[in-house]
């Protein structure tokens, strides 16, 4: 899959642009808040709270920003009450999609990301509909010039990674429970990453090109685009060239 680009990694050069802007933080905020909820506020002993925590490090968020949100989620200050949602559907060309939100109004975010995915050339469907094809995998990627490939492979393998790919950077694939020691033995060997996060990885992808392309990504990021949606993922591969018009 050399010189193809998938949407996550479209996705990353995205948030940057949304990081300039703040966009970014409500969405953080909220991961940290219910996070928190889910699994107490000890960033020590819970996974989830500890990601969000560095993702939100990583845009240069400010600590009172996150103790306050990781506060609401304790019940420690007052705060919105978020539900979970996973929304699943296909887009043009038959790509699957999912869409992962956190709201506090299911009817109206049901509506509008249904609305989305029409306006667009996509159609929601029904729960469990393109779940199967995506499988939760921690992603860490690693700049090529960080670290040699056979230093970087033996220090992540021997952590319990499943796989390295290296394309535009290095690429680590562990399952969900192997991914913090993983990520902390790159730490300890000094190892930055470019990024690191759970997310749901796609068994198969099908390729986009030209119309379509544009298309599905215009889809993908008016979702991402929504205030209520924490992650969108689709199983497809757009070229370099697609992917910058």
């Amino acid at each position: 899959m050399s010189g193809h680009s998938k949407w996550s990694s479209i996705k990353h050069k995205k948030a940057a642009v949304d990081a300039k802007r703040g966009k970014i933080f409500t969405k953080i905020i909220r991961e940290i808040t219910v996070a928190a909820r889910e699994g107490g506020g000890d960033i020590e002993s819970n996974p989830r709270l500890r990601t969000a925590v560095a993702s939100a490090k990583g845009v240069n968020m400010p600590q009172e920003n996150i103790q306050r949100a990781i506060k609401k989620g304790t019940g420690e200050l007052p705060g919105t009450s978020y539900e979970e949602i996973t929304y699943e559907g296909f887009g043009p060309g038959g790509v699957a999609v999912m869409v992962e939100v956190m709201t506090d109004n299911k009817n109206r975010t049901v509506a509008e990301i249904r609305s989305i995915f029409a306006k667009n050339g996509g159609n929601m469907g029904e729960a469990g509909c393109v779940n199967w094809i995506f499988s939760k995998k921690g992603v860490l990627v690693v700049e090529k010039t960080a670290c040699d490939e056979d230093r970087l492979m033996t220090i992540a393998l021997d952590a319990g990674a499943e796989d390295i790919q290296t394309e535009e950077n290095f690429e680590i694939t562990t399952s969900p429970d192997a991914f913090e020691s993983v990520k902390e033995a790159l730490g300890k060997n000094n190892i930055p990453l470019l990024s690191a996060e759970i997310t749901m990885a796609p068994q198969n992808t099908v390729n986009a090109e030209g119309k379509q392309a544009q298309q599905i990504l215009k889809l993908m990021e008016s979702l991402d685009d929504h205030d209520d949606v924490q992650n969108c993922y689709a199983n497809v591969e757009i070229s370099d060239e697609d992917s910058s018009e």
